[in-house]
Parts: structure tokens; C-alpha cells; sequence
């Protein structure tokens, strides 16, 4: 059944780097618990201890906002395919936006995207495993392509104003410092 452990092993950086699809969970101190999918060619192993996952433009900013004032983050994978298993990683993560100096030592890990809103950086203090026995088998059929179409189609001046009208605050109210540290005018 369940394992802890204090890093990840060959093994588990094995196993994310085959999952197309993978879970953020984020928690300020009050309000909503966020829980997001993501996939795509969106996530890095940097070494037994660190993740790091580019995040899209979204409806939300939940992740953003929720980090800043309480960096305790999740990330969840789990087999769909071959043999069960759930692997969480535990840790604080840190937000990381383009004006911020670490931007340029992450931005190039990642496909070049105009909806490239984030990159997050998790240091990971705990990872679990469990069996995940009861967790379905589903057949990978593709990566969708509506996100990325739909950036494309914005163009960068585009995606700007949809962070200014949707992505500044949370669905709680909290700030996301989309603004600020992008260096997006509002006027």
C-alpha cells in the first residue's frame, strides 16, 4: 500500500515523465480549495527534489494567488494504464512570473507558448505512493489543441487583456500579481 519518501527515485521521475496528465491542488489559509488538471508537454523534473509545471492561461488564477499566500502545493499523478499506481508529491512551490529573475532559467524547459502565463517551481519535502487499484483504465487518445489554438489566436497583446479583465484575482478575491509582475499596462 501506501509509501513515503523524501525525494523522488529514478523510478517515480520514470513514472511522471510518462503521465499525460497530471493534478495541481493549492490552498490559501481561507476560501476555496483549488484542484486542476493539467497535460501537455507542461511539466519538468529538475532533480529529485524540485518540479517544475508551466501554467496556461486559464478561466482562473487560482494557483497563482493561492501560492502567494500560502506556498503549500500538491501534485497528484496516477496510472491509467499499466500497472496501478498513485504518486503525490508534497511541497511549497513558488510562483514565478516574466519580469521575476528565475523566468529566464526556466522559460526555455518549456514549448513556446502566447498563453504561457507562469511557470510554478515545487521543492518537494515529501512524496507518496499508493496502490491506486481502484483507479480506472482510460486509453490516451491526444493532447487537445483548443488551448493552444486559442492563445495562438489572441496573440500576445490578446492574452495580456484577458489577464488584466480575468486573471488578476482569484474566484476568492486574492491577488495573482499577473500585473504587476508582467509589466502589463492597464491603461
Amino acid at each position: 500500500m501506501g509509501q513515503k519518501f523524501s525525494k523522488l527515485s529514478d523510478k517515480h521521475i520514470e513514472f511522471i515523465q510518462q503521465q499525460k496528465l497530471y493534478f495541481v491542488a493549492t490552498a490559501a489559509g481561507e476560501g476555496s480549495v483549488n484542484l486542476s488538471p493539467k497535460g501537455g508537454d507542461s511539466l519538468r523534473v529538475i532533480d529529485e527534489n524540485t518540479i517544475a509545471w508551466q501554467n496556461l492561461t486559464g478561466s482562473g488564477n487560482e494557483s497563482a494567488s493561492h501560492v502567494l499566500l500560502n506556498p503549500r502545493m500538491t501534485l497528484m499523478f496516477c496510472a491509467f494504464e499499466g500497472a496501478p499506481l498513485i504518486l503525490r508529491t508534497y511541497g511549497e512551490a513558488t510562483v514565478l512570473h516574466q519580469l521575476d529573475d528565475e523566468w529566464k532559467q526556466y522559460v526555455d524547459l518549456f514549448p513556446p507558448s502566447n498563453g504561457m502565463r507562469q511557470i510554478f517551481i515545487q521543492k518537494i519535502h515529501t512524496v507518496q505512493t499508493s496502490c491506486g487499484k481502484s483507479v480506472p483504465y482510460f486509453d490516451y487518445v491526444s493532447d487537445r489543441d483548443d488551448l493552444a489554438n486559442w492563445a495562438e489566436k489572441q496573440g500576445k497583446d490578446g492574452i495580456e487583456r484577458y489577464w488584466v479583465k480575468k486573471n488578476q484575482t482569484s474566484i476568492d478575491g486574492f491577488d495573482t500579481e499577473i500585473v504587476k509582475r508582467t509589466g502589463i499596462t492597464t491603461d
